[in-house]
């Protein structure tokens, strides 16, 4: 089949992986001409055009892939045939008893426990979505259903994708996790945030956090389906750290109650439960604490910091035009850790982040250090002097590089 791909994101390149992957001929485009795509043309099936869009080849192929951050502008009008979107031309998935976890933090590892309760009650699930979150992108999940019959469909959904997200697949349940300031480039402000939550989910069966002020205000707000549930925090076992892990659980044990799954199976699935890659985990080396994982905004490093007091601070930088999540280093500054280590973690934003820093009163040592291995060298030499140490902010990838180096040494 001919399919072509409109927009070269984050979503949009998983999405030309997973079909070429498939057997798919592909055209794929986008009016950015400085886009890094590397891929094996897969035996000519790929042709990729930078710089502009050809209508007749994506008017001219089978079934369109359109990336999330176009969805709702003009360019969808330049699609002759709306029949061709993907999810139309593909929709399998809209049979199966769909899963929705969005919010700005929380959604992997949320999602993850739901699965883990649901296989462990003998169902098959297929989990996926947010290519941001780790995931292979929706439109691996629409392919992939059309492997084997699934009871379950659980899908991560980016809080930047509600529209999409909404448009191509049918929810049954949608969790949200929290409200948070991130994407602030897409929201503009939470006002705005807390209203496309409520526009997403006000038609469906939706799960939401007590504990967020945001979220807990839906409550007085119609709703078209039934009113909302909520959760609060879990009591039982759990081999997770922090009250905002709680929280994710109590979330996936609210799920699995309205799913009628026993008791039983739900706090065994919860017990045993392990953290996802790249999520909040901690390790111990010589008696020192390390709390480690993705915290790429302000929302999440405040959950994380309102519970421990830490000595040392490794934190990656953002991108150069994310401003909202600069704050990361104004709420640490507030909390004023002995020493502060600064890394590239999308870019080379440590000199920004410094200023901030110092801008807030910080009287700490800052220290900027490019190398991960001058990063791990130092924390497995100077370990014994700090009780807790944190490693997080952006660059999920470098992060779970350092986390990797750190079990093998402690």
């Amino acid at each position: 089949m001919k399919v072509a791909v409109v927009g070269l994101g984050m979503e949009g390149n998983h999405a030309l992986h997973s079909l070429l992957k498939f057997g798919h001929q592909v055209y794929a485009s986008d009016v950015n001409e400085d886009l890094n795509i590397y891929v094996d043309n897969f035996d000519g099936r790929l042709k990729v055009e930078l710089g502009r869009h050809d209508w007749e080849k994506i008017n001219s192929a089978d079934a369109v892939v359109v990336s999330p951050s176009l969805w709702k502008r003009d360019i969808i009008e330049k699609i002759t045939s709306k029949n061709k979107i993907f999810s139309k031309v593909f929709p399998k998935h809209r049979d199966i008893f769909t899963i929705g976890v969005t919010g700005t933090n929380g959604k992997t590892t949320t999602a993850f426990m739901i699965r883990d309760i649901l296989k462990n009650s003998g169902h098959k699930v297929l989990i996926g979505g947010n290519a941001g979150g780790g995931f292979d992108g929706y439109t691996r999940l629409m392919l992939e259903v059309t492997r084997e019959d699934y009871d379950y469909l659980i899908v991560e959904v980016c809080d930047m994708t509600l529209d999409f997200s909404r448009d191509n697949f049918d929810f049954d349940l949608v969790v949200v996790t929290n409200l948070g300031w991130d994407h602030m480039n897409v929201h503009r402000t939470m006002k705005q945030y807390q209203k496309s939550m409520y526009d997403f989910i006000k038609d469906k069966r939706a799960v939401l956090n007590k504990n967020d002020e945001l979220l807990s205000s839906f409550g007085d707000k119609p709703f078209n389906g039934d009113k909302p549930c909520f959760f609060d925090i879990y009591t039982g076992g759990l081999n997770l750290i922090g009250k905002y892990n709680r929280q994710n659980a109590a979330a996936a044990c609210k799920v699995a109650e309205i799913l009628d799954i026993p008791e039983k199976k739900i706090k065994e699935s919860l017990a045993s439960f392990k953290p996802v890659g790249g999520r909040i985990t901690e390790l111990s080396m010589d008696g020192s604490r390390i709390i480690i994982g993705k915290t790429d905004n302000v929302s999440a490093v405040s959950a994380v910091f309102g519970e421990t007091e830490f000595d040392l601070v490794i934190l990656g930088t953002p991108r150069e035009g994310e401003y909202w999540r600069f704050d990361i280093f104004t709420e640490v500054a507030n909390f004023n850790p002995q020493y502060i280590i600064l890394f590239p973690g999308l870019d080379d934003t440590t000199s920004q982040a410094k200023e901030i820093l110092r801008k807030n009163d910080y009287k700490g040592k800052i220290k900027i250090s490019g190398d991960i291995s001058e990063i791990t060298e130092f924390i497995s030499t100077h370990h014994r002097n700090y009780k807790t140490i944190f490693i997080g902010g952006n660059g999920q990838d470098k992060i779970t590089e350092i986390k990797g180096v750190l079990e093998e040494i402690s």
